[in-house]
């Protein structure tokens, strides 16, 4: 991965050359209306303060868990002793982001869900809050992180939720095949190259017309870099959105030409 610096420095160069994320030179009235009424909605939505509540939590929970990584760096970490707090700060994906995902559900309202990497269970809280009619299916690898996130749902009363305690690479193939479709994915777990050209290859098997997918950390790595380049230039997408931290494609055939975006958010 890359350093905190590296980081910084490529972020600082996003945020100078990206469209300014009021809409202003987009052409496109698809995502117009994406920036316009998703990524600039600042309507404090009630369903966030049941969510945060639960972060806030997380956050002041010492408990330690006995973890197993499977994505980047598991080769120099088999098995490692963190707290939940711990867990909760560094690896659940922050409230901008989880709320932006869940104004995207809420605003096209995808019946079928599916997230790699549950992690303690708040992105897929959001996911699952946003559209009560939607089946998320999620999956998490490690065993004790997955039980915490299984109870975080219990905790919300969250029922459309089916947690899949499994490794990716075990799993994915199976659960993808039960799925009727796959109307929008948040790809968050393993950040290395291959896996992750694999994963969507996988899930490119059930998209439909309207299916949106989010892959997260895109400018993690040169891995990850080299991973989205190939996702947003595959010949199913149509449109890209990259803001940084995460990145978005949509499939639409009645996009005639495919498009890029760079979007300050």
């Amino acid at each position: 991965m890359y350093s905190q610096s590296q980081i910084a420095f490529k972020y600082l160069n996003y945020y100078l050359t990206a469209s300014n994320g009021k809409g202003h030179g987009i052409h496109s009235p698809f995502v117009f209306h994406f920036v316009k009424k998703i990524l600039n909605d600042k309507y404090h939505y009630p369903e966030y303060d049941i969510i945060e509540n639960l972060r806030q939590k997380l956050l002041n929970d010492q408990t330690i868990l006995t973890i197993e990584d499977f994505g980047a760096g598991s080769s120099m970490n088999k098995s490692d002793q963190r707290s939940v707090a711990s867990i909760a700060k560094n690896a659940a994906k922050q409230k901008k982001y989880s709320q932006l995902l869940f104004r995207i559900v809420k605003e096209y309202k995808p019946k079928t869900i599916l997230e790699l990497g549950t992690s303690l269970g708040i992105t897929a809280s959001y996911l699952a809050i946003a559209n009560p009619d939607s089946n998320v299916t999620t999956i998490e690898g490690d065993k004790e992180v997955a039980a915490i996130a299984e109870e975080n749902f219990k905790t919300l009363k969250l029922q459309t939720i089916d947690l899949v305690k499994r490794n990716f690479d075990d799993s994915l193939s199976s659960v993808i095949y039960y799925l009727s479709s796959i109307d929008f994915a948040f790809i968050d777990g393993n950040h290395r190259q291959e896996p992750t050209e694999r994963y969507f290859q996988q899930l490119l098997s059930k998209t439909n017309n309207n299916s949106i997918f989010v892959f997260d950390d895109i400018h993690w790595s040169k891995e990850m870099e080299r991973a989205w380049e190939t996702i947003k230039h595959h010949e199913a997408v149509k449109y890209s959105i990259d803001l940084f931290f995460v990145g978005i494609v949509f499939f639409r055939k009645e996009f005639k030409e495919k498009q890029h975006f760079v979007i300050r958010f």
